[in-house]
C-alpha cells in the first residue's frame, strides 16, 4: 500500500497530466499516455516500452501502449504549448547543445556513424539538438530537433520505413539549433540570452544569425578564433583617387595582422584579471580567474570581406596554476553595460543542460527508446520532457515548502 507522500505525490501527477491530456482524443490513448508517464517515472535502471509496461500495475495491453508512441496520430506541438504554459517562469537564458545516443544497427531514424558525446568518439549513434529555458529556479527543455545525416536524407528505403516526412530536407547541427531558436522565439519567449558551447559558437556564420535574429548572445569558442582587441582601422573605405573601381574598404596593407585568442590573453595587463565566483559547488564555491576586453572578430577581412564595424566582448579563463587560458566565450548583449561578473554568470550558465540531458537520460530513460520511426522518437522525447518539467516542478514545490 502507497503511504500518504506516495499517494499525494500520485494525485499531484494524476492532476498535472489532466490538462495534456486533451490533446488525445480517444479514451485508450489518454490511458496509454498516463501509463507511459509513470513507466518513465518509476524507478528503475531500464526504460524501455516493453520494461516499462512490465512493471505497471495496470498495464493494459501492450499494443494499446505502444501505440500511443509508434503510430497514435496525436501532435507532439500540443503537449508542447502546455509545457511551456508550466514553467514558472520566463526571464532566463536559452540554453542550446547537443546529445548523442549509442544505437545498435541501422534501422532507428537518423541512426549513423557519427561523432558521439557520449562515448567521446566516432560510433553508431543518434543525435540530437535541443533548446532550454534556464532561469533563476529551474531549466527545463523546450523543443527537440534530431539530426538527420544525408545518407538519410538520400536513402528513400530508409526514410519510408522510418516514416520520416517528406518535407524534412537536410539541415546542420547549426540549421537545427537556429530553427529551434526560432520555434522558441514564435512561442513569445523573447529575446533571451543565448548560450551554447565552442561546437556552435566558433562559427562566426552561427554568431551573425543570432544577431539578424536579434538574440544576444555569450557562446564559448575555439581559441584558434581571431581578432583585435583595439579597432583594427577605419570601417570606411579611403576617399576615392578618381581612377579604377572606388575601394570598399581599407587596403589589407592597412590593417594590422590579427592574432589568436590565446595570443591575445598573454597581451592583457596583470589588473586586467579578477577572481570571480560564479555559484557554489559541491566542494564549495566555485571560483576561478577571468580577464574581460572588447574583441574585434577577424574573420573574413583577408578574404576581402568588411571590417568589423563593432566590437563584441572577449571572456577569458585563465586559472593561476595553469600554464595557458583553459576557456574563452565571446558575447554580444546589446543594450547591456556586461560587467566581467555578469559575464562570467552567462558563461557558467550552460552547464545546466548537461544536467538536464543528465537526468533526461539516468531518471526518465530518454536514451532507452528502442522505437525506429520519426514519429516514435518525437513522441518519445516529448512525453520524457514532460515527465521531466513535473520532477522539476515538484522539485521547486519541495524547495517552497522547506523555505515556508
Amino acid at each position: 500500500m502507497l503511504d500518504r507522500t506516495a499517494t499525494a505525490w500520485l494525485r499531484r501527477l494524476l492532476t498535472w497530466l489532466e490538462p495534456f491530456e486533451e490533446g488525445f482524443s480517444h479514451t485508450s490513448q489518454r490511458g496509454a499516455l498516463r501509463r507511459y508517464v509513470f513507466g518513465l517515472l518509476n524507478d528503475s535502471r531500464r526504460t524501455s516500452m516493453e520494461a516499462m509496461w512490465a512493471r505497471l500495475s495496470d498495464p493494459g495491453t501492450y499494443q494499446a501502449f505502444q501505440h500511443v508512441i509508434t503510430h497514435a496520430p496525436w501532435e507532439a506541438e500540443a503537449v508542447w504549448t502546455r509545457v511551456r504554459q508550466v514553467v514558472p517562469e520566463r526571464t532566463g537564458v536559452l540554453i542550446l547543445d547537443g546529445t548523442s545516443v549509442p544505437k545498435q544497427g541501422t534501422a532507428s531514424v537518423g541512426v549513423a556513424r557519427q561523432y558521439c558525446g557520449a562515448l567521446g568518439k566516432t560510433a553508431n549513434c543518434q543525435v540530437a539538438v535541443s533548446v532550454h529555458l534556464g532561469t533563476d529556479t529551474a531549466c527545463l527543455p523546450l523543443t527537440w530537433g534530431l539530426y538527420l545525416p544525408q545518407a538519410w536524407i538520400d536513402d528513400p528505403v530508409r526514410r519510408t520505413a522510418a516514416r520520416v516526412p517528406e518535407a524534412i530536407m537536410y539541415a546542420t547541427k547549426h540549421q537545427l539549433a537556429l530553427d529551434a531558436l526560432d520555434r522558441v522565439r514564435g512561442w513569445g519567449v523573447g529575446a533571451r540570452v543565448v548560450l551554447a558551447d565552442a561546437g556552435y559558437g566558433t562559427s562566426h556564420e552561427f554568431r551573425a544569425a543570432l544577431s539578424a535574429r536579434g538574440l544576444p548572445y555569450c557562446v564559448q569558442v575555439a581559441p584558434s578564433v581571431k581578432g583585435w582587441t583595439s579597432a583594427p582601422g577605419p570601417t570606411t573605405p579611403p576617399p576615392y583617387q578618381g581612377r579604377g573601381r572606388p575601394r570598399r574598404r581599407p587596403a589589407d596593407a592597412a590593417i594590422p595582422a590579427s592574432a589568436d585568442l590565446a595570443a591575445l590573453a598573454a597581451t592583457l595587463p596583470p589588473a586586467a584579471w579578477r577572481m570571480i565566483t560564479w555559484r557554489p559547488g559541491t566542494k564549495g564555491p566555485l571560483r576561478s580567474r577571468f580577464a574581460q576586453t572588447a574583441f574585434w572578430p577577424a574573420h573574413g577581412v583577408r578574404n576581402g570581406g568588411p571590417l568589423p564595424a563593432a566590437p563584441v566582448q572577449l571572456l577569458i579563463e585563465w586559472p593561476r596554476d595553469e600554464a595557458a587560458p583553459i576557456t574563452y566565450w565571446l558575447a554580444d548583449v546589446p543594450g547591456e553595460t556586461l560587467g566581467l561578473r555578469r559575464a562570467v554568470r552567462l558563461a557558467k550558465g550552460r552547464w545546466r543542460i548537461e544536467q538536464d540531458y543528465r537526468e533526461l537520460k539516468d531518471e526518465l530513460g530518454l536514451d532507452h527508446f528502442e522505437g525506429r520511426s520519426w514519429p516514435g522518437w518525437h513522441h518519445h522525447v516529448t512525453l520524457a520532457s514532460m515527465a521531466y518539467a513535473f520532477l522539476v516542478l515538484e522539485t521547486l514545490r519541495g524547495k517552497k515548502k522547506l523555505q515556508a
